[in-house]
């Protein structure tokens, strides 16, 4: 699946300018680059890149949903990055861990019966995880980013842009202060899935 450059236009943000890079894959979804700084740039010289792949969370980030991390993992990438001066956070269409909007909220449901977030995707007949990152490679490839450091507390992102080509030289977790409301969530995340939290 090779994605399209689409459109593109700088935004100014609380973060400093942003280039914002639309792409559109083989099935019409849109996945977006936020190119901060000199990011894009920055690779092109062959430079490690500070990168972050963001899986949408429409909960997390328009409702300000205290159930997950992923609004604050974001936001601290977004300012390691314009504190770098250079990055580009990849924001993949892939909401709830690739199963959707709707199905995530189904998955809500079956976790206030009490499944916890793994279990409730296999009662619904998903994989615990199923997010690709084949077009976030392309993306990087389109930037002309080749070598990164990775933002994320999920070892699979690692393995899953590897797998694509791209040379993750060093992964940084990002330290995210758990609340009532989703203590139990990353540890699952922790446990069960792997993540370094």
């Amino acid at each position: 699946m090779s994605p399209t450059r689409y459109s593109e236009a700088t935004v100014p943000t609380e973060y400093g300018p942003v280039r914002v890079v639309v792409y559109l894959d083989d099935s019409e979804k849109e996945h977006i680059a936020l190119v901060v700084g000199r990011g894009a740039l920055a690779g092109a010289n062959g430079e490690q890149v500070l990168v972050r792949v963001h899986s949408e969370c429409w909960t997390g980030e328009v409702l300000r949903s205290h159930k997950c991390d992923c609004r604050d993992q974001l936001d601290q990438s977004m300012r390691a990055m314009a504190k770098a001066g250079a990055g580009v956070v990849v924001y993949m269409r892939q909401e709830g861990r690739g199963i959707g909007l709707g199905n995530k909220i189904r998955a809500y449901a079956l976790q206030e019966q009490g499944a916890d977030t793994v279990d409730a995707n296999r009662m619904l007949g998903f994989e615990d995880d199923a997010r690709t990152y084949d077009v976030a490679a392309a993306i990087l490839r389109d930037l002309g980013v080749a070598r990164v450091t990775l933002l994320t507390n999920n070892p699979t992102k690692v393995d899953g842009l590897r797998a694509h080509g791209i040379a993750v030289d060093a992964r940084v977790p990002i330290a995210v202060a758990p609340n009532e409301h989703n203590a139990d969530y990353l540890a699952v995340k922790a446990k069960r899935m792997g993540h370094d939290l």
